[in-house]
């Protein structure tokens, strides 16, 4: 289970994965990785619409979704252009497919390295985390945020490194971050996304 404070954009969807082996076993992920391709087709087109509406909802709380803070799902669309976005594992490539072409920022963590109890709020001012391998830290302040039992873990921008999946990860929680107004777009992205993990055998139930 997942407590949401009130938001008044806010509009996410939520459901967990279970992989029947571990990810560092199972193959690639085929459909997803092709979508990955610039110029590849998909069921969903991101546009600057939906690219606006996303920002307006991470600046409601009064964080600046702008430069190297900008939505996760704007970083896929250069990382693609420039040919810097490589296979992962199949949970991740997933996700990255279908944020890069719905324009909803998702994020993914590994639910036997969070803690619950789970809740969606936005940060307190002089909040952060570090997000990857080297130690770098994001500022949190204001931004949404998935929080586990020892503080927030997940946003629309940048995931926590403690939570983030690894070859041994076998349980997932997704969330895509949508906003209400867009209706029904993180719904149809779910969707996809589902598609996509059940095509590496994977199962998934919602939140």
């Amino acid at each position: 289970m997942i407590e949401f404070d009130d938001h008044p954009l806010l509009e996410p969807v939520c459901f967990v994965t279970e992989f029947a082996e571990p990810l560092g076993s199972l193959g690639p992920a085929t459909s997803a990785l092709a979508a990955l391709e610039p110029g590849a087709t998909a069921p969903l087109t991101s546009s600057d619409d939906v690219r606006a509406a996303v920002r307006r909802l991470l600046r409601l709380g009064g964080y600046r979704p702008t430069g190297r803070g900008k939505p996760s799902a704007e970083y896929l669309l250069g990382a693609v252009a420039n040919g810097r976005l490589g296979s992962i594992n199949p949970a991740v490539d997933a996700c990255n497919a279908v944020s890069l072409h719905s324009g909803l920022p998702i994020s993914v963590v590994d639910l036997d390295r969070a803690s619950e109890p789970l809740r969606v709020g936005v940060a307190e001012a002089g909040a952060s985390y570090v997000f990857n391998r080297s130690g770098q830290e994001i500022g949190l302040g204001g931004l949404l945020c998935l929080f586990d039992a020892d503080g927030p873990c997940a946003n629309a921008v940048k995931d926590a490194q403690r939570t983030k999946t690894d070859e041994g990860t076998r349980r997932t929680l997704s969330v895509i971050w949508g906003t209400n107004e867009l209706p029904g777009r993180a719904d149809d992205a779910a969707a996809w996304y589902r598609e996509l993990l059940a095509e590496c055998g994977a199962t998934t139930r919602s939140v």
